[in-house]
Parts: structure tokens; sequence; C-alpha cells
């Protein structure tokens, strides 16, 4: 199903969007990829959801990437006698391993890591924030607090702790359990949340034994720091503003975004920017334009996908949405000031010959007429090089693997198509024109680009790029081979 545009669309499924029709209208509608929070629901709702994502695809031959994001370690307060209780600003407050209920001047912390980590002068972030402490004294089971903000607490509301590296498992158990319920489906990418350090990341790979690739979600101070490390280790990166908006000061979450956009280009793996994109299309069938602003924005920094979380799960309005980010995304890559934006943005870790190819073949494509970039792969890497070049023409990504299409499914550009295997390359060079005829890039008249490997069927070995005619006639008359 070809998208005219090149950002991709992440939807979350949810109560609003949870069935065969609504799921279907949502990938017409312009979803490349569905989301399945873990956080909610039971591992039978979750196979259903799968059930009907892989019945969509087998009904319009059209690859779709199934997301599913483990919910990570929950940080969350005991409950109070009261259900709730205000804190003022300046009063003392405190938290221990008391499990008796609390009170307004106490409450029940059950997480010990969390106490054998805090120093001092420490922050701790109740409610997303709107209520701050300020650690005066702390020790193996307690921590003395002053109400820097205060508000209404409640039960089991959650908590955050910026300033610290807390010594918690990457995984609790549920997500352990959920990560290998998702394998087993057959999901296509696992999202990690609250990622501090690469160790986590190379726990969920190791469990996850190549079934799916990993994606580590940006939401805490500490894995902004360690970015680096932890983009070499992960598949791709989601830079998730809500946690990381509590953690911070909002004014840095900008350019911290911009940044990790950039280098995940750099090194050729997608990027999804998530959160409260649409935040008012819960209720309302229209965005305010300051949110439309902030979508565009992302598609002007380079992101491969935008995503949608409540907007599209518990939504009034999940088809509105999705539609409301493809017309943008349409739009901004009309610009002429994104062509330019990005042909400035466009650098990377170049050391191969693959590398070359699909650089040349993007100077190829902008400096004559030519309709699409058709590139085979196996892995998947050649075409997420291509996808980085961030090239003027449509990348048709042609794979026998569907899992590599599915994957496929989360980068830029690529649209992607299913293929038989190949041994030769003049079948390879049909194929495509076969490929950019059909899906309405091409017409007999016009060239496109092939990209392959030879020896076919095997990783790594892209050494070949071919100007070729869309006219199959014109193929066998000039290619021997």
């Amino acid at each position: 199903m070809r998208r005219l545009r090149n950002v991709k669309i992440v939807a979350t499924l949810g109560p609003a969007s949870e069935t065969y029709d609504m799921i279907r209208a949502l990938h017409e509608a312009g979803a490349d990829v569905f989301r399945l929070n873990m956080s909610h629901g039971t591992h039978d709702e979750i196979r259903e959801k799968h059930r009907i994502i892989r019945e969509v695809e087998r009904d319009l031959d059209s690859p779709i990437a199934i997301l599913a994001d483990l919910q990570g370690p929950k940080l969350r307060v005991g409950s109070f006698a009261n259900g709730s209780e205000e804190l003022e600003d300046g009063a003392s407050f405190r938290l221990d391993l008391d499990t008796a209920e609390g009170d307004a001047t106490r409450v029940c912390l059950p997480h010990p890591e969390i106490f054998a980590a805090l120093k001092m002068g420490a922050s701790l972030l109740v409610n997303d924030g709107k209520i701050r402490l300020k650690v005066e004294d702390c020790g193996p089971d307690y921590a003395e607090c002053t109400v820097v903000a205060g508000g209404t607490i409640s039960n089991r509301k959650g908590v955050n702790v910026p300033d610290v590296v807390l010594p918690l498992a990457a995984l609790s158990e549920k997500d352990r359990a959920d990560l290998e319920v998702a394998c087993r489906l057959g999901v296509d990418w696992l999202a990690l949340s609250f990622v501090q350090r690469p160790e986590d990341v190379a726990e969920a790979r190791e469990l996850a034994d190549g079934r799916a690739a990993i994606l580590a979600k940006i939401e805490k101070p500490s894995a902004v720091e360690h970015f680096d490390e932890i983009l070499e280790v992960s598949d791709g990166i989601m830079v998730a503003r809500g946690d990381l908006g509590v953690e911070l000061p909002l004014q840095q979450v900008p350019p911290i975004q911009k940044r990790l956009i950039r280098k995940c280009r750099y090194v050729a793996k997608p990027v999804i920017v998530a959160t409260q994109m649409l935040e008012s299309m819960i209720e309302s069938p229209v965005p305010t334009r300051a949110e439309v602003s902030d979508v565009a924005a992302a598609i002007y920094e380079g992101t491969d996908a935008i995503m949608l979380s409540a907007e599209s799960a518990a939504g009034q309005f999940p088809i509105e949405a999705v539609q409301t980010m493809d017309k943008v995304a349409i739009e901004v890559e009309a610009d002429p000031n994104y062509t330019g934006i990005i042909a400035a943005s466009r650098g990377g870790r170049k050391h191969g010959v693959a590398d070359a190819i699909v650089g040349a073949a993007r100077e190829i494509a902008e400096t004559t007429d030519i309709k699409a970039i058709c590139v085979f792969t196996q892995s998947g890497t050649t075409a997420l090089l291509t996808a980085r070049e961030r090239p003027g023409v449509p990348i048709i990504a042609m794979t026998s693997l569907r899992g590599t299409a599915r994957r496929l499914c989360l980068s830029w550009g690529c649209n992607c198509v299913m293929t038989e295997v190949l041994e030769r390359f003049k079948s390879a060079v049909v194929n495509a024109a076969r490929a950019a005829r059909s899906g309405g890039f091409a017409v007999e008249s016009d060239q496109i680009v092939v990209m392959a490997g030879v020896p076919f069927n095997m990783p790594g070995t892209t050494n070949i790029l071919r100007v070729a005619p869309c006219d199959e006639r014109l193929i066998y008359s000039t290619d021997p081979g």
C-alpha cells in the first residue's frame, strides 16, 4: 500500500481501536506500525489484537509492523487512609517502607532500591511531576522530604527519580513474561521502557534471541547521558517525551529530541518521536495549531516515525488522528525547505562498499530522471542505509523475508515489497521493474535504480548498482546476464 509520504506513522491500539474494521481502517488511513501496549490488557487480548493485525495484513497484501511496548519497572507510592491528601508547599513529608496506609505526613514507597540509591538533595517527582519533593535526609528504609511543589497525592501515583541511576532490573517479572509472549506471537519490534544504560538493552536482546528487533525508549536523564552507548546496542530508538519531560526541565526536551534524531540517522537506525503529538484529538476531531507544528517539527528534523498513543488507543477520533498526521507529513515533505533541511543534515558513518553504493544511488536519482530506488535486502541493512540518505525519490525495499519487510515498515521512505527468492541479477531487475510499475512508482518509459548483492540471499553483499528501464523487453535485450 503506497504512501504519499516518507515518514511513518505508529498507532497504538486500545479500546477505541481493537476490532478488525477499525484496525483495517487505521492502516488504510495511514498507520504503518501498530503498537501493542503491554501495560494494558491480558495476554489473550494481546494475542487477539496480533491476530487481527495479521489478518488485515493478509487481506490487504500489505506488510505491517507490530511493536510490543513493555511496561518496564513502575515505581508507585502506596495507599492513603483517606484515598488522597493535599501536600502544602514547604511542608515535611516522609516516604518509607512501612506498609501502613498513609496520611498528610507520610506514605509507603515499597521500593527499597530507591532508598538505596537516594542522596540528600535529590528530587522525587510524584504524579507525572505535579508534586516535587526534595530529600533532606535518607536511609535504607526512609526519606525525609520537603514539599517543593505541592498538590493532591493519592493512591498508587507514580514516582520518578530523575537525579540518580536506580539499581533496578531492566525487566520486571511481568516484562519477562510479556516479552516471551510477544516473541512467540512473532512481533517485529520490542520497545524497552525506562532504559537507563546499555546493559538494559543487552538483557532484553539475550531474552529475545533474535526473534524481534530491540527499540530503546529514551525517557530518563541517565538514558540521555548514556545515549551513544545505548544506541550502539539497540536496533532503534523512541524519544518518549512524556517521562523525559517530567524528569528534565521541559525546555531541554526539544534540543534533546533534535540531537537524538540526528544521531540515529547518522548510524542508520530508525527513530520514533512519541507522546502527546495530537493529545487534543483524544476528545476533539481537530488538533491544535501547536500540535500540528510539533508534528511538523519532528518531520523537519528527519525522524523516521511519529506516534499516536491515547489518540488512537482510547480517543474518540482515532482515524481522524491518523489522517491528520498523514496530511501534515505530506504537506511538510512537499515544502522545498524540507528538502533543503534534510540535505543539509545528510551525513553518517560510512566505511564500506554498501555505503558507497547507496550514496551513489541517491546522487544518480537526484541528478537524472530516476523514478525510484529499488534495493534488494535480506537483513534490511542496505534499505536502512538507503533511508539514511533520504533520497528525493521513493525507496522500494524488496525482500523474500517477511520479517525483514515488516521491520522496515518503521523506517523512513521504505515501501516494502515481498519477492520470491532470486538467484540471478537479471531476475532482480525484472522484479524491481514490475514492482515499480505495479506500485504506481513508474511506467514502462521510466528508469529506476536497482541495488543488489551477488551472490544473492546473503546479508552484507550489496555490490551492484544498475540504472535500468522499467520496460522488461529492454531489460532482456540489453542484459545478457
